[in-house]
């Protein structure tokens, strides 16, 4: 008598893991995210999870690409408004930077660069994708701003380098809690620093 096959439990949608991991992230931190905890909030077991994503590294760096989808879609919806290019900068600036210590992104991002230095060419390549999409969406604001006259007559692409690094330093701060460097004072940093270096001379805060 041939026995009965057995039946498989289908794979849950990618989403639903990334969505799982980044609550996980959220709630208890990267230290409370485990191939076999994760498993369980979406029914699979641990080694389904490594047959799909093969190393827990993979599986972060994909949640990553898979939450930077997201933030790159509401990016895109910000900077595409019909509004001054001073406004929408400061838009981007408010969503790079995190909303505060052990922010789930940021915690994320944090970790994924942690393990950079022994990943291989196609996840660094992957990583340098996510950082390239930030900064040309910067670097095109920025050009925009200078043909309207709304910024300095500045380099874009340098200028988007430089204020991309400030942003990720602060945004570090904020992100490991680092005292007296929390999201309040670092928009301030920045907001100082655009006015500082981009904005043209004469120009105030509230203009």
């Amino acid at each position: 008598m041939t026995p009965p096959a057995r039946r498989r439990t289908p794979a849950p949608p990618r989403e639903k893991v990334f969505a799982a991991a980044m609550a996980t992230v959220a709630e208890r931190g990267l230290d409370g995210l485990t191939m076999a905890g994760l498993g369980r909030e979406v029914g699979m077991s641990s080694g389904h999870l490594l047959y799909y994503f093969r190393t827990k590294d993979e599986l972060l760096l994909q949640t990553l690409e898979w939450s930077e989808g997201r933030l790159g879609a509401e990016r895109g919806a910000l900077l595409s408004r019909r509004a001054p290019v001073r406004e929408r900068l400061d838009a981007y600036v408010g969503l790079y930077v995190p909303d505060g210590p052990r922010d789930p992104h940021w915690t994320l991002w944090l970790e994924v660069w942690n393990r950079s230095q022994n990943a291989g060419d196609d996840a660094r390549a992957r990583q340098a994708a996510i950082e390239g999409a930030w900064h040309r969406d910067l670097a095109a604001l920025l050009a925009e701003g200078v043909s309207r006259g709304e910024l300095r007559a500045v380099d874009p692409d340098r200028s988007a380098t430089r204020l991309r690094a400030l942003l990720d330093g602060f945004s570090v701060h904020v992100a490991v809690g680092l005292p007296g460097t929390g999201r309040v004072q670092a928009l301030a940093h920045v907001r100082e620093f655009v006015e500082e270096t981009l904005l043209p001379a004469g120009t105030s805060a509230d203009r």
